[in-house]
């Protein structure tokens, strides 16, 4: 078992409830006080965590709309615009990310971000936020995981298309720049991902290969697949929340509403409560209920000396008498007195 840290004043290990992130995203819309109202929804749900992004258009990309800056997939969801205009349209203004952070920590939830080069890094660095996220398009960028690294606060990467040996040298870098606390998120990097594209069998094979904390960073629908995560050792969730799907957005389509994202909070516990431990016998709870098994009873009056048979003998519950397993052993036994029908059959009944 990996060793338990704490994010902020929230401990993160196999021995705590899983840690919810709510990802804002480009959700609010470009307005601030959509934002807040995200922040306030998300504390509402119980998630213990709201990130936001920290970038701007031309940290991400350049200003063209041609060739491989357009995007021009049909299955995209922002197929017809290009990468520049789409960063433009949801990313969270630096500005905004001191007021985020302050209603957040208000209402008891614990803020941080993505930073996608050092000057963001050492923007939140100002703001000092408790730990890091890499984004699954960045698990390569090993000069940007360096440097958020070594802050020494616990970083939170997404493994989204990277493989064992890119993961390798991610890991790698990391460590040697200071990294402590580490956690990987399996994650799929389609919007939205399906079930059958997910894998969750990878999460405990993470946590085998490179000995950190492992969750899922989830972009299906639902909450299934985060919950089922949790029975595969998942000690983080994370998933983009918005305020109502109808209102539109970069991410609307895949982020979970209120009502979903308080379902996840309240189901990945439950997951986790279930867990428990190997256990064999009756628990605690379920000892009164051992009353009940099926045992032999004597169902006709019978009077001394007669002979116990099927047609006075049943297996019934409850289970006061004796257990089933002795049918054949007490069948043909004399009875050295008189038992009424309802009598729980016990050894000291014949000689």
């Amino acid at each position: 078992m990996t060793k338990q840290f704490k994010i902020a004043d929230r401990l993160i290990g196999q021995n705590h409830a899983p840690f919810v992130i709510a990802e804002m995203s480009g959700n609010h819309n470009q307005s601030l006080e959509r934002a807040l109202e995200i922040v306030e929804a998300a504390a509402r749900t119980g998630a213990h965590a709201l990130k936001i992004q920290t970038y701007t258009p031309d940290t991400m990309t350049l200003d063209l709309d041609e060739r491989e800056f357009h995007i021009s997939d049909p299955n995209s969801l922002w197929a017809g615009t290009s990468l520049y205009k789409l960063y433009g349209e949801a990313y969270t203004p630096w500005e905004w990310h001191k007021p985020i952070f302050d209603r957040a920590r208000e209402l008891g939830i614990i803020p941080f971000s993505t930073p996608f080069d050092d000057t963001a890094v050492d923007f939140l660095e100002s703001l000092d936020v408790p730990c890091y996220k890499i984004a699954s398009f960045e698990n390569t960028d090993l000069p940007l995981i360096r440097r958020v690294a070594a802050t020494g606060k616990p970083l939170i990467i997404s493994t989204g298309m990277a493989t064992a040996a890119e993961l390798d040298e991610t890991v790698r870098a990391a460590r040697e720049a200071g990294c402590i606390d580490l956690i990987l998120l399996k994650c799929t990097s389609t919007y939205p991902a399906t079930a059958e594209n997910t894998n969750i069998l990878t999460i405990p094979h993470l946590r085998e290969l490179f000995g950190c904390e492992v969750g899922l960073s989830d972009h299906t629908m639902g909450v299934g697949v985060s919950v089922a995560s949790v029975a595969l050792g998942a000690t983080v969730i994370e998933k983009h929340f918005t305020l109502n799907r109808v209102d539109g957005g970069v991410d609307s389509s895949f982020s979970m509403e209120p009502s979903e994202m308080a379902q996840l909070v309240t189901e990945t516990k439950r997951a986790w409560q279930a867990l428990g431990h190997v256990s064999y016998g009756p628990t605690a709870a379920e000892k009164k209920s051992v009353q009940f098994r099926r045992s032999l009873y004597i169902v006709k009056d019978i009077n001394a000396g007669e002979i116990l048979t099927r047609e006075n003998v049943r297996a019934i519950r409850p289970g006061l008498g004796l257990p089933v397993k002795y049918l054949e052993m007490v069948l043909g036994k004399r009875v050295k007195q008189m038992a009424k029908r309802g009598t729980p059959i016990n050894f000291e009944m014949f000689g």
